[in-house]
């Protein structure tokens, strides 16, 4: 049968000028029957709607923080760098996906781009807007499980994983505050953030707080989180 392609958003290295990869993002789709292609960094429509066209999917990768533009704040002090070429480019790629109604699947960065755009708000800085004593930022090895997230029953991520709690890996300072309309919350954290989301009137758009790229290896969970998003791009 043939393999679905995956779109996944290139990573960024302002010091290197370079686009770059982790290899989990990869793996994870190619173990799960996809092909993993990374993108270009482009703003340019002709080129966004080919690609929309020519792949069955999109994941939406980690890395810099999203801009408070996006969700109309001014930036705090604590606030990290940002790439302004990724939100314009993701903007209009989501937005083409949308249409499109092709599958979505969001990674750390994913969750909180995806939430912004579609109207919600960020905490900037969670050591400083939500205090808490549960670790969000670990250390490495980062395929380790840091802290439990709690699973929204009657949600497609509870029909998935058949559970109630699941262990984590932790790696942001942001996350999700104010969630927006257009998604609906799948998990929490014990400080009560939104760890899972997805989109009740599309085909396949979820997203994740933790990072499966990481420990899909050796986490059944997470293997089933990358094959639920390839299948539902067949």
């Amino acid at each position: 049968m043939k393999r679905p392609l995956i779109g996944l958003i290139p990573l960024y290295d302002e010091e290197k000028e370079s686009l770059w990869m982790l290899p989990g993002y990869m793996d994870g789709i190619i173990e799960a029957g996809g092909i993993p292609i990374m993108l270009p960094l482009t703003k340019d429509d002709q080129m966004l709607s080919q690609l929309v066209g020519q792949c069955d999917g999109f994941l939406f990768t980690g890395g810099h923080d999203v801009s408070p533009d996006l969700y109309n704040e001014v930036p705090v002090k604590e606030c990290g760098a940002c790439c302004k070429e990724r939100d314009i480019m993701e903007k209009k790629l989501f937005g083409m996906a949308l249409k499109a109604d092709k599958p979505v699947l969001g990674i750390c960065r994913g969750i909180q781009f995806i939430n912004a755009v579609l109207g919600g708000s960020l905490y900037q800085d969670l050591p400083t807007q939500h205090p808490s004593e549960l670790e969000h930022h670990q250390t490495p090895p980062y395929d380790i499980s840091i802290h439990k997230v709690k699973i929204v029953e009657n949600t497609p991520l509870h029909e998935l994983l058949n559970i109630r709690e699941l262990d984590v890996n932790s790696y942001h300072h942001q996350a999700i505050k104010k969630l927006s309309t257009h998604l609906t919350a799948m998990a929490y954290s014990t400080d009560d953030l939104v760890e899972a989301v997805y989109m009740k009137d599309k085909k396949f758009v979820w997203a994740v707080q933790w990072h499966p790229e990481f420990s899909h290896k050796s986490d059944q969970n997470s293997k089933r989180i990358f094959k639920k998003f390839v299948d539902e791009t067949i």
